[in-house]
């Protein structure tokens, strides 16, 4: 709860600068509605009091981070000998928290219609990363490797789940709605035991491609006969993979995006594999943060 306080100081005697004022403290704890509300304060007080501004943005930043679900990607060795160091990641899609920073919670919905730069932008606010190309690759190929996200419930039996992808709703869903159609089911395992959300449905992922791509993570060159990017267990739109290009692709320019969203059908997959303008904003593609 809020409190009106007395400010007890040293220039709170009478003749002094605070006599007589009244405070108002706020749990950053407990209150849902304090950090909206100290965001509002640094939006305000920012021109004047700029380091004032940064301290209260970092305190939001540490709240939100707190409050998001993160989970431990194992570290993974990609089919080109590529070793993937063990990783943080989000455990739901970004959903746009207080002051647009972004939480990984069950009970909100993505944070879509953002372009690439905003979603690394966002992701860096809360001290983190957007997922990268062989980031995501570590996960889709470790998810691939469970029996537990097979239909047929062994390896390569039947398919690999693809999320939402039938249609079934018509927008991106919180992490916590349960599908009626058993196929669409939302989660994989890690080899750890830990789930993932929506990895390969509801919404596609933004990248920032550390295979073909640039500085900024946009793709700067076509995808080579052995690139890593193009590789998964099985071919493109079968068991579940999901679709994705043929070598010599060349998609320059352009910011890749994976998994696919609540209408994709059965392009969609762990291993589905697209792109689009790096200021594209659309309903159906999210993003992930890593830590």
């Amino acid at each position: 709860m809020n409190h009106l306080v007395h400010r007890i100081v040293v220039r709170d005697a009478p003749d002094e600068k605070y006599h007589a004022d009244d405070h108002f403290v706020l749990d950053l704890t407990h209150d849902a509605y304090a950090i909206p509300a100290i965001a509002a304060y640094a939006d305000a007080c920012e021109a004047e009091y700029p380091l004032l501004a940064a301290d209260l943005r970092d305190k939001i930043a540490a709240k939100i981070t707190a409050a998001s679900e993160f989970i431990t990607v194992p570290e993974t060795t990609l089919p080109n000998g590529t070793v993937v160091p063990a990783f943080m990641v989000s455990r739901y899609l970004a959903s746009k928290g207080p002051a647009g920073l972004p939480l990984s919670v069950p009970h909100a919905a993505p944070w879509v219609e953002i372009n690439f730069n905003d979603a690394k932008e966002a992701c860096e606010r809360i001290n983190g990363k957007l997922i990268t190309e062989t980031q995501a690759l570590s996960i889709a190929w470790n998810i691939s490797q469970q029996d537990i996200n097979w239909t047929g419930g062994k390896v390569g039996e039947g398919k690999l789940y693809q999320g939402l992808h039938k249609g079934t709703v018509s927008s991106a869903q919180p992490g916590d709605y349960e599908p009626s159609d058993a196929e669409e089911r939302r989660w994989h395992q890690l080899s750890t035991g830990e789930r993932i959300y929506d990895f390969a449905g509801n919404a596609y992922t933004l990248v920032f491609d550390d295979v073909q791509g640039d500085e900024n993570g946009l793709i700067a060159k076509p995808f080579a006969d052995d690139s890593v990017s193009i590789q998964a267990p099985y071919p493109s739109m079968e068991k579940g993979m999901g679709w994705r290009p043929e070598a010599g692709a060349n998609w320059s320019g352009y910011a890749l995006v994976r998994g696919g969203y609540w209408a994709s059908e059965s392009s969609a997959g762990a291993f589905y594999l697209a792109y689009g303008w790096p200021d594209f904003e659309h309903s159906y593609v999210g993003f992930r943060c890593t830590q």
